[in-house]
Order: C-alpha cells, then structure tokens, then sequence
C-alpha cells in the first residue's frame, strides 16, 4: 500500500539531452517535486532547458548539483559514455537513482557502478522504458501467470533505420565501442529476458555483417545470435540497424514471438498501424532527416509529443519512479543487477560475434575484448 504521507522530491537532472528534457518536464508537473536541478556542460542548452523545466538551479558541473543540500534523488541522462562519474557522485550522497541505460560502456565500469551501487543500498533503478508499454506488461503477465506453459522457444526481430546508427558513430573515437546490440538491441533483450527472468542464459552464438556501415564508418550493420538457457530453451535474436535512412520506421520495429509447452504468444510492435505520408520532411526520431516523408508513428520509444506534452511509456515511467520516491510503491523498473546483465548479453554477443564461435555465460570484464581462449563459465 502507497505512504498516506508521500514524501516530498529534490530532483537532480544530469544532463539536459532529449531524455532529461523529457524527465525534467514531466517532473515539473509532479506535486511532490518541490526542487529541481539541471547540471549541463552546454550554457545554452543549460539555458533552454533549464526555463522549459522551471529549474531552481542550473549549473555546468553536476559536483556542485550533488551537493545542494535539497537534492535528494538524481536522474541520469547524460551521454552513455558519461555516466560512472555522476552515478558515484550520486550514491556517495544516497540519492536514489534514475539512470539512462547502461550502466556504463564497458563491463568494468558497469561492475564498478554495480558493486558501488550495492554497498550503499541505494534505490537505483535504469531507463529501460520498453517495460512501461501496456502490449510488453500484457505479455509479461501471461508469460509469469504460465498461460503458455514451459516457455521453450523466443524470437526477436528489430529493424531500424540508419539514423541511429550513424548518429551514434559520429559521436565515438572508438567505432568499436558501438554496437547495434549494446546500444538498441539491447531494448528487445531486455523484453525477453524480462519474460523469462527465471532461466539462466549458459551459451551464446552469435554473427555480425558490416557490408553497409563498415565502408561509412567502420560500424556493424547486424547482429544476430541464440542464446541457450541452462534447462535447454532458446531465445533467437536479431538486430539491424542499417537499413536505408527512407525505412519508415523513426526508430524502432520489433517482432517477438514466444512459444511454451501449452501456448503461442505473438507481439506486432513495428507499428505499422500508423501511417504517415506527407510532402513535409519529417520531424520523428532521434535524428531527423529531410529525405524521410514517410513514417509508422508510435516507433520513437519515449513516445510521443501531443497537444503540447511528452505521452507515452517514458512519461509513465518517469512518472512511476516518482511515486515510487514519494511513496514507496513497487514499480516494474529495471534494477541495476538486471542492467549489468543486460550489457554483459550484449557485449557477449559480440564477442561471439568477433571471435566467431560459441561463448559460455556469464562473461566479465577481463572477457570483454578477447580474441582467444575464455574462461570457463561461471
């Protein structure tokens, strides 16, 4: 049962990109934020969206946020590869958390975070916002009621655009860094590992193709694999994010099917029951591009900007965690044990992927970047 008296909110945003816009926003609205506070290295944007969110405070070092004496919570937004420091900065103080996902790049960092978030006992939950869309709950929920028995068998199948992907190499020194499964196919894996959080993952096999982006930007076009889980089941996943910019999906279409002993579940989220034509560019997704006249609305994940406010999943699950704060209720987040394992998948998969073999799970850090022989699983 929720607090009868919820608890007020001082928030601290790190980072003032699209996502803690959109948390600052949403944050605004909620009765029991009485402080927020937005840390940006940009003034201008510092600027812009400190006025959008009304901030009682906006500085460029996110030390001196950490510090006001009325932060008692923190959302993480800033670039991925930004994350450690103010995550630390913010369970030294015990702030509970809202952080973007990952944890980190590289699976020392995230280990480091993890065990860091552990020994202080922080609330710290991480943005993989795909959980707070009714058609992923509605699956979860006959997956972990066994309406369809044993499961057996998932398979997932994501296309974007290569908006994103090129987005995301122009943004690196290190194209080996990114990936199409680390950063976005990791949504999906999410969503199934969600289903079927009662199986342990024991072997992966996986394949990468970079015919499209390779020559762009030394980038991976795709990447798809199966796992296999200690009681012999198998989830089939596969990501591109290669395809051409005119693909009308904004960001993100998915196709899952689960299959059990006693039933068969399918989920359609490619989101073609929306479509828009127009001789206008279009304005959808993380990176616009004028050629693209053509889209399936509802494929951006945040969800969607309407009569003038964000709706959709990123809005409730903001939303979510501050009632969580405020008064104690139990929400479907993801933790940060749950997003340790989520990058340690990913990067195992392309792991397998490089070194073109079978790898055993769990991998570690001193894994991440082998090109020989691996420990023996642990």
């Amino acid at each position: 049962m929720p607090k009868k008296n919820p608890k007020r909110i001082g928030l601290a945003i790190i980072g003032g990109g699209r996502v803690g816009l959109f948390r600052g926003e949403v944050a605004a609205r909620h009765p029991q934020v009485d402080f927020i506070g937005l840390a940006e290295l940009k003034a201008d944007r510092a600027k812009e969206v400190g006025a959008k969110i009304r901030a009682d405070f906006v500085t460029s070092d996110f030390r001196e946020l950490l510090a006001r004496p009325e932060v008692t919570a923190a959302i993480v937004s800033t670039d991925e590869h930004l994350h450690v420091d103010p995550i630390l900065g913010a369970v030294e103080r015990g702030l509970s958390l809202l952080i973007e996902k990952p944890l980190a790049t590289g699976l020392a960092d995230s280990e480091r975070v993890l065990k860091a978030i552990q020994k202080s006992g922080v609330d710290a939950v991480v943005g993989y916002t795909q959980r707070f869309r009714r058609r992923w709950l509605v699956a979860k929920e006959k997956v972990r009621s066994g309406q369809l028995g044993d499961v057996t068998l998932v398979t997932s199948r994501a296309f974007m655009n290569r908006l994103v992907a090129l987005d995301n190499y122009r943004r690196t020194d290190d194209p080996s860094q990114i990936s199409p499964m680390v950063i976005s196919g990791t949504h999906a894996l999410d969503i199934v590992m969600w289903m079927m959080e009662a199986k342990r993952p024991v072997e992966i096999y996986a394949r990468s193709v970079d015919k499209a982006l390779g020559p762009l930007c030394k980038g991976i076009d795709a990447t798809a694999g199966v796992i296999t889980f200690e009681d012999g089941s198998l989830y089939h996943a596969s990501i591109s994010w290669a395809l051409p910019i005119v693909w009308p999906g904004a960001v993100y279409s998915l196709e899952v099917g689960v299959v059990g002993t006693e039933g068969v579940l399918t989920i359609d989220d490619t989101h073609r029951d929306i479509v828009l034509a127009t001789s206008k560019s279009s304005g959808e997704g993380y990176a616009p591009d004028s050629a693209r006249r053509v889209d399936f609305l509802g494929s951006y994940p945040p969800g969607d900007i309407a009569l003038g406010e964000l709706r959709g999943p990123m809005r409730e699950e903001t939303e979510q965690w501050l009632n969580r704060l405020a008064m104690g209720l139990a929400t479907q987040h993801a933790t940060a044990v749950e997003a340790h394992n989520r990058l340690m998948l990913t990067k195992a998969f392309d792991l397998s992927a490089r070194l073109r073999r079978a790898v055993p799970l769990p991998i570690a850090a001193e894994d991440e970047k082998a090109r020989g022989g691996l420990r023996a699983a642990g």
